[in-house]
């Protein structure tokens, strides 16, 4: 073997620098790499977990490094296994590993055939651990791999993929993003830890070597807040606990603003209405049309909002007051909420359209037309709906007015408070969120969460243009 081939199958750096030069990883890429590499040539087993920040180049890296091994242990063989939560994920990984032989004297000789590819006597078979995919029975000699490992559930890894590497002792690598706790990434990172083999690549480190993602990263942060869960979690690195309150004590204060509560006509910019929308009990017997807002009923919520855009900024949302309504027929809510959206010279108007909600929506495009912004409420919408209104404020987007000591101010805020939240296992990082005191609702929450929809929408002002 020349000096040429020694150092390509020797080191993974080389490897990438010299036979993949399009794609070449960078520093922290290989240093990682390496370090798995060198878990592999010593034959000893253990756990390692790798996470990077968002977009940096993970997947990249675990292709090129699968594409050494093959290299490496081409003429003497092994076997690694790849584990990804879906069959999808699993075909996206194959096909990046197989794109980086082609067009390539030296790996002219791979093949696929279809979940493996092998070169010479090696090869990698990616499998999904999707609970009704069959996989048992594979064997992973070189290394085993559990790629979005927040996402594999941990009894299918377990009970399936586990076994995969008991016999040979190979080493086990955990990648992906620390999200829960309780996810099977989180649970190996902390036995990573403890052999010293976690390898933690948040953005700050990513930005030595890219600073056009610095830049990016920045901008993303000014948008939603150091402290979003997103921010957190995707670019820092950091995991988060199960659940909780939504809205703590810290969270809370960054949404307080210094303004004042005022009336239709006041607020010189853009004003839209966020309405969350309850139907009435015209057999009840109680006050139909009340502003009863201590009711144990859940009511209409209507909060309005005063949208500030400066130069080359983001938008700022100034909640300017807010109406409950108790008991109000919808046929009754459709006309005043036609009224409030004339006499605010409102711009936008959101609207729940769930449930009851529907045949009010649609009452208020006949009455107000096209300015009507419908919102049908489901685990996804509702779940992106949280996000957004977290990410307004930690960034300082979202501001109430000073509290005033009337009773709806109060109950908004005692709602917030009492907020809590979930994130589901699994892909898309769905959130359940609510207020889970029956008795106390989330009605005007739920009216001013609708502010996330507001997002993207043009509010620069018009001029007229002469000719």
């Amino acid at each position: 073997m020349n000096d040429g081939l020694r150092l390509v199958s020797s080191d993974v750096g080389a490897f990438s620098r010299l036979l993949l030069p399009k794609y070449s990883l960078r520093s922290y890429q290989v240093e990682v790499a390496r370090k798995i590499s060198e878990m592999v040539a010593g034959g000893l087993g253990g756990k390692a977990a790798v996470v990077f920040s968002r977009q940096s180049g993970k997947d990249e890296m675990l292709a090129q490094l699968l594409a050494f091994l093959l290299f490496r242990h081409q003429f003497v063989g092994g076997s690694v296994v790849v584990g990804l939560p879906t069959k999808q994920q699993a075909d996206v990984s194959r096909e990046r590993l197989i794109s980086r032989f082609k067009g390539h004297g030296l790996f002219k000789r791979y093949r696929a055939s279809g979940y493996r590819v092998g070169l010479g006597r090696a090869e990698v078979k990616f499998l999904s651990a999707d609970p009704a995919a069959k996989v048992r029975g594979e064997t992973a000699s070189l290394l085993l791999v559990a790629n979005e490992a927040q996402d594999i559930d941990r009894d299918v890894w377990d009970a399936r993929f586990d076994p995969m590497g008991a016999s040979t002792n190979s080493p086990t690598l955990f990648m992906g993003t620390p999200w829960l706790s309780s996810s099977l990434l989180a649970r190996e990172m902390k036995e990573a830890r403890r052999q010293g083999n976690l390898w933690v690549v948040d953005w700050t480190r990513v930005a030595v070597d890219v600073p056009v993602y610095g830049e990016r990263v920045r901008q993303r942060v000014e948008q939603f807040g150091v402290n979003h869960p997103f921010i957190r979690t995707e670019y820092f690195c950091e995991e988060l606990g199960d659940g909780g309150g939504l809205f703590p004590l810290g969270r809370r204060r960054l949404m307080e603003g210094g303004h004042s509560r005022c009336g239709p006509g006041v607020f010189e910019g853009a004003v839209v209405l966020l309405v969350d929308v309850a139907g009435s009990d015209e057999t009840s017997g109680s006050q139909v049309g009340s502003e009863n807002v201590t009711s144990k009923r859940d009511s209409t919520a209507i909060t309005f909002v005063g949208v500030e855009v400066g130069v080359g900024k983001m938008p700022t949302y100034r909640v300017l007051s807010r109406v409950v309504w108790n008991n109000v027929p919808i046929s009754q809510q459709a006309v005043r909420l036609a009224g409030l959206f004339r006499e605010w010279r409102a711009v936008w108007l959101v609207v729940d359209a769930t449930g009851v909600g529907a045949g009010l929506a649609s009452a208020l495009v006949a009455s107000v037309g096209r300015k009507v912004i419908p919102f049908v409420f489901s685990a996804k919408s509702k779940s992106d709906l949280g996000w957004g209104w977290v990410g307004l404020a930690e960034s300082g987007r979202y501001l109430e007015y000073v509290v005033d000591g009337a009773e709806d101010t109060a109950l908004f805020w005692r709602q917030l408070a009492a907020v809590e939240y979930e994130v589901l296992e699994g892909p898309g990082r769905l959130m359940r969120w609510a207020v889970p005191d029956a008795n106390l609702h989330d009605d005007l929450v739920m009216s001013a969460g609708l502010v996330s929809c507001l997002e993207g929408l043009d509010f620069r002002p018009r001029r007229a243009v002469g000719t």
